[in-house]
């Protein structure tokens, strides 16, 4: 059964520039294709990408330079000259990894171990917070809404200053949780007083709700509820909302996801998987009662799941997947029609990204095209089985085994059938290296195109190259009277 298209409010997409932080001339390409998609404003994540100063330096990243002041402003410009708004997103509680990380801030740490969560006891803790609000939103002339985070607050209550407060108030970590919120957006208002603050709900799900109406947060935040799994539970997540609104929070928001929520390491995007994850979401919205007043959805695209995990899937490879989401968000479902909107608007064959057939038009619809073709391309070869399972091949578990090689006592011939093997594969490989690192760099800064090789090819390249490195010394033993210049290639 169709549902009704998404109901009013704001289709908001979220930028995570914590990971394959985009180069601003191509962020700019993509707020454009965004605005043709019809995308109302941006959730823009900065995390250690925003140009920090003062004694909140240390907070930029150090693998690639920060956006400057004025490529922020202009990232604002480009979106409000489409009409849209710019929503930066500040975390202040849990997911603080990329500043807890450095030593001199070590001592604002819940625990020792857990790197992301803020201790709330501490002033100064509280005074960075505000401290960081107050550059970022100094940095966004005529803000009107902050997002705070507050998602995934791991370990509170296990801090010993934690422990105390526990113990000698007979209050709860849920009190706990509340109580920092409630302060970091009663500061907020203080020096804000029409700004609007949302938040992410996981924290509060377990929460009742006379624990919630009590807390003070009560028309002082807008819970964004997230969930980004195909399979979303309608009811649970509709009860969650209207417990919310029981509360006496009016003002809710949705968060599903285009990309990076189905594996911590995806590299291609399954657009069917994230469409239906906007399905459910279309069934909750069509089954919320009329009081709820849903101010929009922030169509979330991770580029790492924290500040200290791999990449996910990078932007190009994803669009087809956002333009599909957003599509089924105005259609009520992803119908033929809806399909052929996506096809059309970013001139492609097929809404997968795999199925797509290469072309060579230009990238004026699809920005960053050549670079999702090639990752496509790459990528399969990587994941098949012949290279992925080389050396579980036959000839190499009969010929070449670690027993083999420790007594350097191999099968010439066969040795030298899988030298010649393996190094075709790398040759290969090598090519298309080449090609993506080329196109990679154009987009994004030369440390994420570092980066993503590591994590995609390395791990397939390495055991090649060792095996490849390993064969000379063996064959050599059992073929005693090749000289000291002998290359295999003499043989092959």
């Amino acid at each position: 059964r169709m549902n009704p298209p998404w109901p009013k409010g704001k289709k908001l997409v979220h930028l995570d520039l914590k990971g394959a932080p985009p180069r601003i001339e191509y962020l700019h390409q993509l707020i454009e294709l965004f605005s043709r998609l019809g995308v109302d404003g941006l959730l823009v994540e900065y995390e250690d990408m925003f140009p920090y100063e003062g004694e909140l330096q240390l907070l930029q990243a150090t693998v690639q330079p920060t956006y400057s002041r004025e490529q922020v402003l202009s990232i604002q410009e480009s979106a409000k000259a489409r009409g849209m708004e710019v929503i930066p997103l500040v975390q202040t509680f849990g997911h603080m990894e990329f500043v807890l990380k450095h030593r001199t801030l070590w001592h604002l740490r819940e625990v020792p171990h857990c790197i992301g969560t803020l201790n709330p006891h501490k002033e100064d803790g509280v005074k960075m917070v505000m401290e960081m609000l107050r550059q970022v939103v100094e940095l966004h002339p005529h803000l009107r809404t902050v997002h705070i985070g507050a998602d995934e607050v791991y370990s509170l209550g296990e801090g010993e200053d934690s422990k105390l407060w526990l113990a000698s108030t007979g209050h709860s970590v849920e009190q706990l949780f509340l109580s920092h919120v409630t302060k970091v957006a009663k500061a907020i208002k203080e020096a804000w007083p029409d700004m609007n603050i949302i938040m992410w709900d996981d924290m509060m799900r377990g929460m009742s709700q006379d624990t919630l109406k009590a807390s003070g947060l009560v028309g002082l935040v807008q819970p964004m509820l997230w969930d980004y799994t195909p399979n979303l539970n309608v009811d649970k997540t509709v009860s969650l909302l209207e417990k919310y609104h029981g509360a006496g929070m009016s003002d809710l928001w949705a968060a599903s996801s285009f990309k990076g929520s189905t594996s911590v390491d995806t590299c291609v995007t399954c657009t069917q998987t994230h469409v239906d994850n906007h399905l459910q979401w279309l069934k909750v919205a069509a089954s919320l009662s009329a009081a709820i007043n849903m101010r929009g959805i922030a169509i979330t695209g991770w580029q790492r799941y924290d500040h200290l995990s791999v990449l996910c899937e990078l932007l190009p490879v994803a669009l087809p997947s956002l333009a599909s989401c957003l599509q089924t968000l105005n259609h009520g479902e992803f119908s033929t029609e809806a399909r052929r909107n996506v096809t059309e608007m970013l001139g492609v064959s097929s809404v997968e990204i795999e199925a797509m057939e290469r072309t060579s038009a230009d990238e004026s619809l699809f920005p960053g095209r050549r670079l999702a073709e090639l990752i496509v391309e790459i990528n399969s070869l990587l994941n098949s089985e012949e290279l992925r399972f080389f050396e579980s091949n036959m000839l190499v578990r009969g010929w070449f085994s670690p027993y083999h090689r420790q007594r350097k006592m191999v099968n010439p011939l066969n040795s030298i059938l899988i030298h010649s093997q393996a190094s075709g594969y790398l040759d290969t490989l090598q090519k298309m290296v080449e090609a993506v690192r080329k196109e990679m760099v154009n987009l994004y800064p030369d440390s994420t195109a570092e980066e993503w090789m590591e994590e995609h090819v390395s791990p397939v390249t390495a055991p090649l190259q060792r095996i490849i490195d390993a064969i000379p010394g063996c064959v050599k033993e059992m073929v005693p009277y090749l000289t000291k210049n002998f290359r295999l290639q003499h043989i092959i």
